[in-house]
């Protein structure tokens, strides 16, 4: 028996332990992402906001250099855009509050149009079944919305701890089942250990 044959049954094992690693490496992640947003939510908006102003950075030097292609038909409103993109990063980068609001005032705006939406599916739409949960799921998203797009900065400070929390839970529901998964790997170890014992008593 060549030592190949038993390269395929043992490769699952190899599988399962780099999925662990990897489960757990994540679980810690979130774990340790979710601890700093939920006790640090303004300085967690505040990278956010930072990293939001540089994009339209960026984003506006793109467009510059677009100008300078003898091939683009549209480069003096790529020179506009480029330059107002630069200016909006270097604002929203200076002004943080103002930045967090616009990140407030997105996310309401989008749960508004995401609860009108949904309630317009529930009452008029040719649903039959779960029409209730759509009308309520249109009513709950549409006062969230209100509700942030009235106080966007104040809002969004306890988004963030709602998504630290739920960061926390996931991560430890991660760093459990990567231990699971190592057990399960151990026992698949020992189990072709066991069988290869075997086969050589045979052989």
């Amino acid at each position: 028996m060549e030592s190949g044959d038993y390269d395929e049954p043992s490769s699952p094992a190899f599988g399962m332990a780099a999925s662990w690693q990897a489960t757990l490496v994540l679980g810690i992640l979130s774990l340790i992402l979710g601890l700093i947003v939920s006790f640090h939510p303004t300085g967690s908006l505040n990278v956010l906001a930072v990293l939001l102003g540089i994009l339209m950075i960026l984003s506006g030097i793109f467009h510059l250099v677009r100008v300078f292609d003898a091939r683009e038909s549209h480069r003096v409103w790529l020179g506009i855009v480029g330059l107002l993109f630069i200016v909006i990063g270097v604002v929203l980068i200076r002004h943080l509050h103002l930045t967090r609001a616009l990140i407030g005032l997105f996310i309401g705006i989008t749960w508004i149009v995401q609860g009108v939406t949904a309630l317009l599916t529930g009452i008029t739409g040719g649903i039959r079944e779960g029409r209730g949960w759509w009308i309520a799921f249109g009513v709950i998203s549409l006062v969230a919305g209100i509700v942030v797009t009235a106080t966007p900065t104040d809002s969004l400070t306890v988004l963030a701890v709602l998504v630290g929390i739920w960061a926390i839970v996931m991560g430890i529901f991660e760093i459990i089942g990567a231990f699971l998964l190592r057990r399960a790997v151990r026992a698949q170890e020992a189990a072709l250990a066991g069988s290869a014992g075997s086969a050589m008593r045979t052989g």
